[in-house]
């Protein structure tokens, strides 16, 4: 039993089944033993690949795309990632911003925010040497009041949601218990739930039906609307998810690149749920900020021209381009990332974002 569990158990003994949320986060962000302080999850040698990690060419049209929203709105803002992993989109992100304009390694301040001391290290190691003055922080509250330009990429996916389950016409959140065999076992208990924040077809919908609902993700990015409205900026964020809400258990644990049981091991893998994409604009538009249309990374990416920068870097560099014709069909195509993960952009409202139409 490792000690994490043994914490867990403790905790239902004590107080009864704890929600399904409750548990995600233990087994993320427990400070002795959660899964993100822990280790470095991303990579090869991780559980999961994101985007930057499959190709230099992820951060290189977020850099283009950052610096062209800067220069079409007049503004020199920090830059901001938040939830910034291993910090491989960052370094491709400084690197391509330092050869369009140089200048800016001695003007732009540069911020991570980062909740992990294992992953803030790495982050450390890797962009020494940048050329950059980089400033960490564990929670966005402490950054600098100034316009912000921020990118997230897989960052809302990870902060827990709350799984409802539709029982005798009823909602019913999910919760852990011990079962008599000693495992963890999925249980529900009455819940108040707003039937606002449901589907249209929930009335029709079957017993057994999970809805979820992520109101600390709504939080978060209420939290970072704040900020942009009162100081100006904007942001764009890209994560795997729908972009109209719906019904359906989504709910995944990953270890080793491979699906892995919820309740098994906890904090020895990542746990991740689809993103409402329509949740998040609607926390957005409550801070009064413009909000784009959700698209799909695909279309985003090929909108900055990355199919030219591969045809680019073939040219230059013929031996990579199996390599580079790989990469693109994993960003992009429909069957790969392309149309599970989407992007959405936010902005104070007198700006515009290039490649993102804005939302009525």
């Amino acid at each position: 039993m490792t000690p994490l569990e043994a914490k867990i158990r403790r905790q239902i003994e004590l107080e009864g089944p704890i929600t399904l949320a409750e548990y995600w986060a233990t087994c993320l962000f427990d400070q002795q033993h959660g899964y993100y302080t822990t280790r470095v999850p991303i990579g090869a040698a991780g559980d999961f690949t994101t985007a930057p990690e499959i190709s230099q060419m992820f951060g290189e049209m977020l850099a283009a795309w950052w610096l062209a929203t800067s220069r079409q709105n007049n503004i020199a803002p920090a830059l901001v990632e938040i939830g910034p992993g291993r910090g491989t989109l960052m370094a491709d992100i400084l690197r391509t911003l330092g050869k369009l304009d140089p200048a800016l390694k001695h003007s732009l301040p540069v911020h991570m925010v980062e909740v992990s001391p294992r992953l803030t290290a790495v982050q450390k190691e890797k962009l020494e040497g940048s050329g950059f003055q980089i400033h960490w922080h564990k929670t966005i509250a402490t950054l600098p009041n100034s316009h912000m330009g921020i990118v997230a990429n897989e960052l809302f996916d990870a902060i827990p949601a709350r799984p409802f389950i539709k029982h005798e016409g009823s909602w019913y959140e999910s919760t852990i218990c011990v079962s008599e065999g000693g495992s963890f076992r999925l249980t529900a208990k009455p819940a108040k739930i707003d039937l606002s924040i449901l589907p249209a077809t929930q009335e029709g919908e079957p017993d057994g039906t999970v809805f979820e609902y992520a109101p600390a993700r709504e939080a978060l990015m209420q939290d970072i609307g704040h900020h942009i409205r009162r100081h100006g900026g904007f942001g764009v964020f890209i994560d795997y998810g729908h972009a109209e809400p719906g019904f359906g258990d989504t709910l995944q644990a990953m270890q080793n690149h491979a699906y892995a049981n919820v309740l098994e091991k906890p904090g020895e893998a990542d746990i991740t749920s689809h993103v409402d994409f329509q949740s998040l604009q609607r926390a957005a538009k409550a801070s009064d900020l413009l909000v784009s249309n959700v698209i799909t990374q695909g279309d985003f990416l090929n909108r900055l021209g990355i199919a030219e920068r591969a045809q680019s870097l073939s040219k230059s560099q013929p031996q990579l381009r199996n390599t580079l014709e790989t990469a693109i069909d994993r960003l992009v195509s429909p069957k790969q990332m392309g149309s599970l993960f989407k992007v959405l952009g936010v902005s104070h409202p007198d700006m515009t974002l290039p490649a993102l139409q804005m939302a009525g």
